[in-house]
């Protein structure tokens, strides 16, 4: 078994250079694994890519955190989709694995929000408070022979009349509504009323991480184009006397460098 090839590879990537160390080691230890039928090697092959590209399923956790879900159970599910990823890429698609892990672990975390948290968490005090209400109340309303007020309630208890508020306007929260249930009187489902936004800041890091090799096979003078074009918003006429053609060919250039970038990408969005 040779898996120490990777072992000297940067799993913290800051750089093109070290990502690119990083995609060529997952490409030879999936070459390492296509070579091998016993399962056991296979196996930690196949641990030994995801631990080597675990930052990739973290950045995409942290892309999804503040939205009612600990982090720590984002990270478990992106891990998932990494693991999935790599089980089934393939070395003879035409795709690095990165353009094909980004997209199944983005999915994965997605079908997790979409499947398993539509309940809203509240503070640990108020999940308490609301079950103390449930237990007592009962008591309080026979005692008066009618339902309490609020200051009445918080009395009983012993706590402040804002805190009862607070769990009795969270009081629901924990019921998770299914996605069959009708949403509007059209029929629709539940499922298909919630909109399906794309991360822009996901999405960012796909496209980064997607465009980055394609990027380096380019020649300096179309990478110089693109650069003063889109980064520092040159006018073709500038860049063309910056690097000393006419601004009929810096277009010619561009369109074409444009279309090849798009052709290429075109078999990652396929395999996505």
């Amino acid at each position: 078994m040779t898996v120490s090839v990777s072992e000297s590879v940067p799993t913290q990537c800051s750089s093109a250079k070290d990502r690119a160390a990083r995609e060529a080691a997952t490409v030879e230890l999936f070459e390492q694994r296509a070579r091998t039928s016993d399962p056991v090697e296979q196996q930690v092959l196949l641990e030994r890519i995801v631990e080597l590209n675990l930052e990739i399923a973290r950045g995409i956790a942290g892309r999804f955190r503040g939205r009612g879900v600990e982090l720590e159970d984002l990270e478990q599910v992106a891990f998932l989709g990494l693991m999935k990823a790599a089980t089934n890429y393939r070395l003879d698609a035409e795709t690095p694995f990165i353009g094909y892990a980004v997209p199944t672990i983005r999915g994965e975390v997605r079908r997790y929000f979409r499947d398993s948290a539509w309940t809203v968490r509240i503070p640990r005090r108020l999940q308490e408070l609301q079950g103390l209400v449930s237990a007592k109340l009962p008591d309080l309303e026979q005692e008066l022979g009618r339902e309490p007020s609020t200051e009445e309630l918080a009395e009983y208890l012993e706590v402040e009349a804002e805190e009862i508020e607070q769990a009795l306007a969270a009081k629901g929260c924990f019921n998770t509504l299914s996605l069959d249930r009708p949403a509007d009187d059209n029929g629709l489902s539940l499922a298909e009323v919630v909109p399906d936004e794309e991360d822009i800041a996901v999405s960012q890091l796909e496209a980064v991480d997607m465009l980055q090799p394609i990027l380096e096979d380019l020649g300096p003078r179309e990478r110089r184009i693109l650069e003063l074009r889109f980064i520092e918003g040159w006018t073709q006429s500038d860049i063309g006397a910056e690097i000393g053609v006419s601004q009929m060919q810096v277009s010619r250039l561009l369109r074409r460098t444009l279309t090849d970038l798009r052709e290429r990408l075109s078999p990652m969005s396929v395999a996505a």
